[in-house]
């Protein structure tokens, strides 16, 4: 038998004496060291990468907008038609699509007395900026016709669709979702903007 094998023979065989180590016994001993290095640095090498390859695939991925530092899912507004920046016609009218994330719209209660928990209904601001939280949105006067600038839409029966004829001209919108008392729910607003041609 040649190479390590052969050696790690020969060592092994030789005798050894307590305090007084033959030249076989130490070579032993600085083989088996020397053996118990490679496979203990081969294995921590093997770890580190293997680690360090878990780590690059089972690292965390950054908190998107939907998620808080903690990992629990943020709610969110926001516009799903049209996309802020779009250009449209004043030939036709503009469809409004609305949705939430982690927050449920519902239809306001005809006996409402206070808030529900986690729960409320769209309104879109026409040329207004988002309210700040606990601030009552207003209601359009009587006669006013809805999208009138400055006003907002509520829409209490829970719904996220609307269509609006516009004349030319930049608009901004906000979607803010209040709670049962039409109070603006905090983190619950987004704006866009639009233009009509």
């Amino acid at each position: 038998m040649g190479g390590l094998g052969g050696a790690l023979t020969q060592a092994t065989q030789q005798p050894s004496y307590p305090g007084n180590l033959s030249e076989g016994a130490g070579l032993t001993n600085r083989f088996v060291i020397a053996a118990a290095a490679v496979v203990v640095g081969l294995a921590a090498s093997a770890c580190r990468s293997n680690t360090t390859e878990q780590a690059a695939t089972t690292e965390t991925p950054a908190a998107s907008s939907t998620e808080s530092h903690e990992g629990h899912q943020v709610a969110k507004v926001y516009f799903k038609e049209p996309k802020d920046g779009a250009t449209v016609s004043s030939k036709s009218t503009l469809k409004f699509v609305f949705a939430a994330d982690n927050y449920q719209i519902s239809p306001v209660p005809a006996d409402a007395k206070e808030a529900r928990p986690n729960m409320g209904h769209f309104h879109l601001g026409v040329n207004t900026d988002c309210l700040p939280p606990g601030t009552t949105i207003p209601k359009a006067e009587e006669g006013d016709k809805p999208g009138t600038a400055g006003k907002w839409v509520h829409f209490g029966k829970g719904t996220d669709t609307f269509e609006m004829a516009l004349n030319p001209g930049d608009y901004k919108f906000a979607v803010e979702v209040g709670d049962d008392l039409h109070r603006a729910v905090e983190g619950m607003c987004e704006t866009i903007n639009v233009k009509v041609e």
